[in-house]
């Protein structure tokens, strides 16, 4: 995290002759991957780690060019995907930001996450009713059942339980065509 740049990680991932490259970095060290790997003629399987998939903030700044073939898993809804422009729920988190959010940037995943999960806390506080003692609001954070999110891929749905907190473990894979992600295969998880 303290490197200013991790060029020197890549080519030595590549000088050990891996055909494989999971990434795992925040934003501004994804974009630094993406771009050194592309610039070295390395073409290894370039998988990218979720927290790095936006297009307006990752792969902008990295060239779309040079993130053409990345794989990654979603589980949200990419406000710059055309496929949602129409969409009720991209319309709904489009109606709100500019209302709620007017300066920020409706392009960045990154939004869309902090949306959801505001959205989560509203229906907890919601299935608290009037009891909003630790014990009650506890018991509703750990008994979300197939909650379907405008903003999340079809068919993505938040559970818990008492002995699971983790709200999403499914995913859709999809690889970056230079414009946008494209889903393939199932939906994998739970």
């Amino acid at each position: 995290m303290t490197d200013p740049t991790i060029d020197s990680q890549i080519v030595t991932l590549k000088a050990s002759g891996a055909d494989t490259f999971f990434n795992v970095t925040t934003p501004k060290f994804a974009a630094q991957a993406i771009r050194r790997v592309y610039d070295m003629g390395w073409k290894p399987l370039h998988i990218l780690n979720n927290v790095s998939i936006s297009v307006g903030s990752v792969l902008t700044p990295a060239g779309l060019d040079k993130s053409v073939g990345l794989v990654s898993a979603a589980y949200v809804k990419d406000p710059v995907d055309p496929q949602w422009k129409s969409d009720p729920g991209f319309k709904e988190y489009s109606a709100w930001f500019k209302k709620y959010y007017p300066e920020g940037d409706i392009n960045d995943v990154f939004n869309v996450s902090g949306y959801l999960i505001a959205q989560g806390v509203v229906h907890v506080l919601k299935a608290s009713g009037d009891d909003l003692s630790r014990e009650n609001v506890m018991k509703q954070v750990t008994s979300i059942k197939d909650l379907q999110l405008p903003m999340m891929l079809p068919g993505i749905k938040w559970n818990t339980s008492p002995d699971d907190y983790f709200l999403i473990e499914s995913a859709q894979l999809a690889r970056f065509d230079g414009k946008e992600w494209v889903s393939f295969g199932k939906i994998i998880g739970k």
